[in-house]
């Protein structure tokens, strides 16, 4: 382990030598927003913003100020959990969550009862890949994790991740209707 750190920390300057101007400006961004609050963190502010002005109730359906205002850029796509935290504040995003959580622990009971170790696999990644993109978008919107551009799953306006989102469940519905072993 030793090794390894000692490796990383002293080759990090070479591949900070080999990054792009803009690559260079996302990661100085995100370690420090406020250097340039108008500019490359300026989503990232106005989606805390937002999600802070929601507060524990939310300002209502479609009374959202910031997202009305047009103050948070990218709305529908990116930064979509913003304006729930704003419209339904604490406790609707937390429903949210829950939901989600629902759906992947729905994911991982029917790969449990799968009958082939192929149709676990499927299930276990498709549950990896929703909870991944859940935990990207959230942390993106709340300025834990660099913004990547990863809509949230089945929420986010998205014809593409949609598409594939609900491939995916047709494929864990298949499974699962085929998780009985059946002998003649």
């Amino acid at each position: 382990m030793l090794i390894f750190l000692s490796t990383a920390l002293l080759s990090a300057p070479f591949f900070w030598l080999m990054l792009q101007d803009y690559q260079k400006k996302r990661i100085i961004t995100f370690l420090r927003p406020d250097l340039d609050p108008l500019g490359a963190a300026y989503h990232v502010t106005q989606s805390k913003i937002t999600i802070g002005s929601g507060l524990l109730w939310g300002k209502g359906f479609l009374k959202g100020t910031q997202t009305r205002l047009n103050f948070l850029p990218q709305q529908h796509t990116d930064f979509s959990f913003s304006v729930l935290a704003e419209e339904w504040g604490f406790v609707g995003s937390a429903i949210l969550l829950f939901l989600y959580l629902f759906l992947i622990l729905w994911c991982i009971n029917i790969a449990k009862s799968s009958k082939d170790k192929f149709g676990t696999l499927i299930v276990v990644g498709i549950a990896a890949s929703i909870f991944w993109h859940l935990t990207i978008n959230v942390g993106m919107v709340t300025g834990l994790l660099p913004v990547v551009g990863t809509p949230l799953v089945l929420f986010s306006y998205g014809g593409s991740s949609v598409i594939s989102t609900m491939a995916a469940m047709g494929l864990i519905m298949n499974i699962s209707m085929r998780r009985f072993i059946f002998q003649e």
